[in-house]
Formats: structure tokens, C-alpha cells, sequence
């Protein structure tokens, strides 16, 4: 059984070696794509590219649920979401890497849940990533060189815009890291009682700053990323495909109304 799942964000369309493709059926229709299976080193691992491949759905668009439930029913217990993100902090600068431990949410008209009824959960999502994955990540990312910050506040917005000014000097006030995809794919994972962590990769600094990043330099970063990306995944889904180190699986438990 393949344990450990990885979605791409942008930028990030392919990484497994030996690969199979696998057409899920779910109950929310179609992924975002088919599911491929393969090796990072000696680890099996899933992997679905969260906009298609090639990149062809918008943030708002995404089948949150039908990506999600894939994974499942394939046998993933622990998501690793990349994200590429904007910074709200001078000192989350582009090229860092943060995983985040919070976040908020400031989307608009997505389907937020599996428990539409008649089953009825309402989970604790206080602390909505994995604690365990987290740090794990966090230590290979650090080992490898990376200039890594861990825990920030995500804050995900519609799209897919970007802010205004004044709503980016706005979210400055209670955010680190802004973007288009986290939400509603934590509350899905968490609903599953699955472990869900975030290599988020900053790309620019978001309107706020009086030093906006041209497109050149965003897709330069871009390409930096891709390969720091790499780098850490290939150093860490050994490790995350072993034992869960964490209460993610219990978030289930008295949950249900």
C-alpha cells in the first residue's frame, strides 16, 4: 500500500521515477488529473499535480474533493501539499521555503466538506497540520541548505486574482504567506483523519511591498524552487512513509453529531 501522497502546485508537474498512471473513480467525479505511482528513491509514492498537467485549472476551479478521496480510496494516509505562495513578512523573503502550522481562510464559494449529511462531523481543526510531518520536513529542508521558516499563517484567498493593495497591507496584520490552494484541501485531508503537511515555496512578496518581483524574476524562483523541492522530498519520503508520530488519525473521535 502506497502511504504517502504528494500534490504539486505550480511548477511542479512530475517527480516520480517508474511511474504508472492510474484513472480514479470518485463520488465528486474526476481528479485533476490521473494519478501517477512511482519511486522517490526506494519509496512508493502517489503523486497528483493539483492544476493538471499541463497546468490548465484555475485555483477556483479545482476538484478539491475528487483529489482528495483519490488519494484515500489509492491508500495515501500523509499528504504533502508544495505550494508556491507570496510573502506578507520582509523576512520571508523569495526562494524560502516555510511550512506553515496555521491558516485562515478567505475563499469564497468552494465545497469545504465530505459531511454534507446526513452524517454530520464537526472536527477540531485548532492545529491543522501534521506536527510530526512538519518537523520533519523542517529538519531536511534546514539540512539541505534551505533558508526554511517553521510555522506562519497561511492565508488563502479566491483567486484568481491577486490582492489589491490594500487588501495585502490588510492580511499583513494576522498572515505570513498568502496563496490560492491550500483551502479547501487541509479540510479535506483532516475530514479523512489523514496527516497533511505544506512545503510552501515563496516565490514574491506580495503587493504590499514597495519592491514588487517582475514575472521574470517569479519564474526564475520558480525553476529555484522546483529543484529545492526535489531535493527535500527525495531526503524525507523515507521517513514519512514509516510510523505516524502524531494524533491525525484520531480526528475523527467524537466528532460526529
Amino acid at each position: 500500500m502506497t502511504r504517502i501522497a504528494i500534490i504539486g502546485g505550480s511548477g511542479i508537474y512530475s517527480l516520480l521515477d517508474e511511474k504508472e498512471h492510474l484513472k480514479v473513480a470518485t463520488p465528486y467525479g474526476a481528479p485533476s488529473s490521473r494519478i501517477e505511482r512511482g519511486l522517490i528513491g526506494k519509496t512508493e509514492v502517489l503523486f497528483l499535480p493539483r492544476h493538471g498537467n499541463p497546468h490548465q485549472i484555475p485555483p477556483h476551479g479545482i476538484n478539491y474533493r475528487a483529489n482528495i478521496w483519490a488519494l484515500r480510496e489509492l491508500g495515501a494516509e500523509r499528504i504533502v501539499a508544495v505550494n508556491a505562495v507570496g510573502s506578507l513578512r520582509e523576512d520571508y523573503r523569495p526562494g524560502d521555503i516555510v511550512i506553515p502550522d496555521q491558516f485562515i481562510d478567505f475563499t469564497k464559494r468552494r465545497a469545504l466538506s465530505f459531511y454534507d449529511g446526513p452524517d454530520v462531523y464537526h472536527i477540531s481543526m485548532a492545529d491543522p497540520f501534521c506536527p510530526h510531518m512538519n518537523r520533519v520536513l523542517y529538519d531536511k529542508s534546514k539540512e539541505s541548505g534551505y533558508t526554511t521558516h517553521l510555522g506562519g499563517t497561511y492565508v488563502c484567498i479566491e483567486g484568481p486574482r491577486f490582492s489589491t493593495r490594500s487588501e495585502s497591507k490588510m492580511f499583513r496584520q494576522f498572515s505570513d504567506i498568502i496563496g490560492m490552494t491550500l483551502v479547501p484541501e487541509v479540510n479535506l485531508a483532516d475530514e479523512l483523519a489523514m496527516c497533511y503537511s505544506v512545503l510552501a515555496t515563496v516565490t514574491d512578496y506580495d503587493v504590499w511591498a514597495e519592491k514588487p518581483v517582475d514575472t521574470e524574476e517569479v519564474v526564475r524562483i520558480l525553476r529555484e524552487n522546483e529543484d529545492k523541492v526535489h531535493t527535500i522530498l527525495s531526503n524525507t519520503v523515507g521517513i514519512l512513509s514509516g510510523f505516524r508520530d502524531c494524533n491525525c488519525s484520531l480526528r475523527l473521535d467524537g466528532a460526529k453529531i
